[in-house]
């Protein structure tokens, strides 16, 4: 019995709840199913059901294995069609990982269109201010925003955010606005350790030089929403990137100051596995992203290979 077969057993035990219920819907004999997936648990050397009397449950380990189980069926199945000559349609579970807030305010509305589009998709998003790795979660699409190390995956250049400075108007009306990044050390500063990751150093840029300047934050917090407030609330001067600052500048309740000594804009790549057969409604999110996000955020650039996150 081939590994795809075995998959295929496993996930159906998996979506009926039962050996029994799986073989009828696989016309194979309940016996067969048993050895099936017992082969494939001493293969893993790790136990996929919890079995009792009464049902039979996934496992931790179990419900990992059988996300993973069925992209590759999916996958399988597109790639057949595409073999045979046949219009491939997107379908299956579409996963999707990027910044919390970025994601939320960027990606959750390409997904949201996505869907609209594409009824037999369904998505999985993580949304985590922490780079994690596509292969093992189980990931189709990530969305990174800096410059990114070396790996074996693929980025597309999708366009660039900045890393400013904001203050509120009320702030800036009682305590002045600073004219030079040294002119910090003399504010109240919010600091937010997911942008400033030492709280108490800024970096910026003046021509080609860069230099760390020291602050005194008032209030150090870890998240970008808390930062945001507490810049709203008139507690501080805070440094964000600009996507997180937007809104707010535009309606009049942040104002974007020291624009000249601001560091290089950060690249946003959208990165997927390389070396993979990208399934149809891969391609299509990522043609679907890159292209908001370009139109959003100016980005231009090509498919890089075997450099990128």
């Amino acid at each position: 019995m081939d590994r795809l077969d075995t998959w295929a057993i496993f996930a159906a035990v998996a979506e009926h709840g039962s050996f029994a219920g799986a073989a009828r819907a696989l016309g194979r004999s309940p016996a067969a199913v048993t050895r099936a997936v017992a082969g494939l648990e001493s293969r893993l050397a790790s136990r996929l059901f919890n079995r009792t009397t009464r049902a039979v449950a996934l496992t931790d380990v179990g419900a990992r294995y059988l996300d993973t189980c069925r992209r590759v069926l999916a996958d399988f199945a597109e790639l057949e069609a595409t073999a045979s000559g046949e219009r491939q349609q997107p379908r299956g579970v579409l996963n999707v990982t990027a910044p919390v807030m970025f994601g939320r305010l960027h990606v959750l509305p390409i997904v949201q269109q996505f869907l609209a589009n594409w009824p037999d998709v369904d998505t999985r998003l993580l949304f985590l201010d922490r780079v994690v790795s596509l292969i093992d979660e189980g990931l189709d699409v990530g969305v990174r925003l800096g410059h990114l190390p070396d790996s074996s995956l693929r980025a597309i250049l999708a366009g660039h955010v900045r890393r400013c400075v904001y203050a509120s108007p009320d702030y800036l009306a009682h305590f002045g606005e600073p004219q030079t990044p040294q002119d910090l050390s003399r504010h109240r500063c919010i600091a937010c350790t997911g942008v400033t990751p030492i709280p108490e150093r800024w970096t910026f840029e003046h021509g080609e030089r860069r230099h760390a300047v020291a602050v005194r934050p008032r209030v150090i917090v870890n998240t970008t929403d808390a930062a945001i407030d507490a810049a709203l609330a008139a507690l501080g001067i805070v440094c964000m990137l600009s996507y997180q600052a937007d809104a707010h500048v535009v309606a009049g309740r942040l104002k974007r100051i020291l624009v000249t000594n601001e560091p290089p804009p950060l690249p946003i790549h959208i990165v997927h596995p390389a070396g993979r057969h990208l399934s149809a409604k891969v391609r299509l999110f990522i043609d679907c992203a890159t292209a908001a996000l370009r139109a959003r955020f100016g980005g231009e650039g090509s498919h890089v290979g075997n450099d990128r996150p």
